[in-house]
């Protein structure tokens, strides 16, 4: 991508058809657990760190060009709410919006078609709740399980949510991995562990959520990134949100270049979500020309690429309806629900 780019789609030549979500890829079938490939995994975390501090501003995306990046950006966002305070209103008025994310009014300015999120992202106790409610639109709900965010209830509830999720009309699990084993170097219980989980979820695409402000170093999150695509993970996450350190950019060019090397290895492409501390729209930018810098134009969609956030919605439209009128209005203007 450069400072005068081919658009991922013209604002005035978009098609409905591209601004849903699309179909799930064919399951990662993972494979072996190879130690010695493992093992070998490195992250040279200077080189890291500089490349990722260089990203911000090598990489500028304008007007409408800037407007359809963005409109591709909430294709992508798996609409989030994971609050103790969580009630089925809540959830049905989430999912309002995960179907309408922008204002007709601001679509109609700028020529763009209807848009849905990506997918909306509950505990297991709303999942009913959000599969009713977006019934016929074709957004799937994905679940939070495993003992979410700690991952630390006993092994075998954690399965049994998995499958009660899965039964409740969940269409992704999000998993959170044991970190001790990561911490500890037990590859073979994490390997176990999440193959266990991959195979509960049955019929679900699995994400698993590596909490990778609590692994230590890149080298960690590079390996245990592999560990979960080999066990079959669908999709890698960075974070849980809850975490005090989220996605940040050199994680996020570790995991990536981590799917890269897998996909070279055995031809399968896993999807890749950060999660927590994406709140503005020109961050969704960075994130998307890393994307497409580092792995291509395939995960630039929403069945390999995924936002895990909510505010970051409310900044992209007000983006928009920048781009519509060239006025910033205010952000109550664009309510989540």
């Amino acid at each position: 991508m450069s400072d005068h780019p081919t658009p991922l789609m013209p604002v005035d030549q978009a098609a409905p058809a591209d601004h849903l979500p699309q179909l799930h890829r064919p399951r990662n079938p993972g494979m072996a657990l190879d130690l010695d490939w493992v093992r070998s995994v490195q992250a040279n975390t200077s080189a890291i760190e500089r490349r990722a501090a260089t990203l911000p501003g090598r990489r500028t995306v304008k007007k409408a060009y800037q407007a359809a990046w963005l409109a591709r950006a909430i294709t992508c966002i798996d609409l989030t709410t994971l609050a103790g305070d969580d009630t089925p209103g809540r959830v049905r008025r989430l999912c309002a919006k995960a179907r309408q994310p922008v204002r007709a009014d601001i679509l109609a300015a700028l020529g763009l078609p209807p848009l849905t999120t990506g997918a909306v992202c509950v505990y297991h106790e709303m999942v009913e709740t959000a599969v009713a409610a977006l019934d016929g639109s074709g957004i799937p709900v994905a679940a939070v399980s495993t003992g979410f965010p700690a991952g630390l209830s006993p092994y075998h509830l954690r399965v049994r949510e998995i499958e009660d999720s899965v039964k409740a009309g969940a269409a992704e699990i999000d998993i959170v991995i044991s970190r001790r084993h990561v911490l500890t170097g037990n590859w073979q219980a994490l390997y176990d562990e999440m193959r266990g989980f991959r195979a509960a979820c049955g019929p679900a695409h699995v994400k698993a959520i590596l909490a990778t402000g609590e692994l230590g170093s890149l080298r960690n999150v590079a390996r245990a990134s592999m560990i979960c695509m080999m066990a079959g993970a669908d999709f890698i996450k960075t974070s849980t949100g809850k975490e005090s350190i989220n996605a940040t950019l050199p994680v996020s060019l570790t995991m990536i270049r981590a799917i890269r090397a897998y996909e070279a290895a055995t031809g399968i492409k896993i999807g890749y979500k950060p999660a927590g501390g994406i709140s503005k729209a020109k961050d969704a930018l960075v994130y998307l020309s890393l994307m497409k810098e580092e792995l291509g134009n395939d995960w630039l969609r929403p069945d390999l690429f995924r936002f895990g956030a909510s505010s970051l919605l409310g900044d992209i439209e007000r983006q928009l309806e920048h781009h519509a009128t060239g006025a910033y209005s205010a952000s109550w203007r664009h309510p989540m629900a």
